[in-house]
């Protein structure tokens, strides 16, 4: 059966609306609720002058350097996603890929940065590894992933962001739409903040009313 596009952009639609959101300990979060503290999160890195550190592998990489430059170019954010082509072949071939990342975190990481992990499988040990790597320096870790509900890279972050499908394409576009929202809102408030109007950040859950 052929698919069609109104068919496939419902499918979209449904799979982000019904992404679910964990936090360390694999406490659920409402949708809304993980995007704003996704949101706090980096605000308050870019206020501190710490930074937005981004990895992924394939089309993943291709969202962590799309999240790097809205961060730098629109959100005035210090961000940084390691996917430069030569120090990535230089470290895999001289010390293995699997660690590339978290050699590169390891030269660039310090206290009060985020990490942002991005995995469709949620498996890549190469991504894991950055996580753990970090965690030793106060490091604060938001993962994007999908395939297995109970893929390893869920239980790692101290936000989660699952998408249930096991098909690459809705897992990236999923990523790259959930990604964006948040890009949006942290350029939506610097706007605010540089226009003399500040705009803050949505409140805590538990400050809501």
């Amino acid at each position: 059966m052929t698919l069609k596009a109104t068919s496939h952009f419902r499918r979209l639609g449904e799979l982000l609306a019904g992404t679910a959101v964990t936090g360390r300990g694999g406490q659920a979060i409402p949708l809304d609720d993980g995007a704003d503290r996704a949101v706090r999160l980096i605000l308050e890195t870019k206020a501190s002058g710490a930074k937005v550190l981004i990895v992924g592998n394939g089309g993943s990489a291709a969202i962590a350097g799309h999240l790097e430059l809205d961060l730098c170019n629109r959100g005035k954010v210090r961000a940084m996603a390691f996917n430069n082509a030569p120090v990535l072949t230089a470290l895999a071939n001289d010390h293995g890929y699997a660690t590339a990342f978290e050699r590169l975190v390891g030269f660039w990481g310090a206290k009060g940065d985020v990490l942002v992990a991005i995995s469709s499988s949620g498996k890549s040990e190469n991504i894991h590894r950055p996580i753990r790597a970090l965690a030793y320096r106060g490091c604060t870790t938001i993962t994007f992933s999908g395939f297995a509900p109970d893929n390893p890279l869920r239980a790692q972050g101290d936000l989660n962001f699952y998408v249930a499908s096991s098909h690459y394409g809705e897992v990236e576009v999923s990523h790259e739409a959930l990604i964006h929202f948040v890009i949006d809102r942290v350029v939506d408030v610097a706007m605010a903040a540089a226009s003399g109007n500040p705009a803050p950040a949505s409140p805590a859950p538990s400050e809501k009313k």
